[in-house]
């Protein structure tokens, strides 16, 4: 519901905001999509689009 709300990255921000822990965002978007290939990227991007 959030990431509808709001998109990803702000979904993100705001859950981040909470968390009390370090949270590094650049590794993260490193290690994301991490042994997928483009084809496999580009199903998950597809039915990510069609939820929205």
């Amino acid at each position: 519901m959030l990431i509808k709300g709001l998109g990803r990255v702000d979904a993100e921000r705001f859950i981040a905001s909470f968390i009390s822990e370090p949270f590094d965002y650049i590794e993260w978007q490193r290690t994301l999509f991490e042994g997928m290939s483009v084809c496999e990227l580009s199903d998950a991007a597809m039915r990510s689009y069609d939820r929205l």
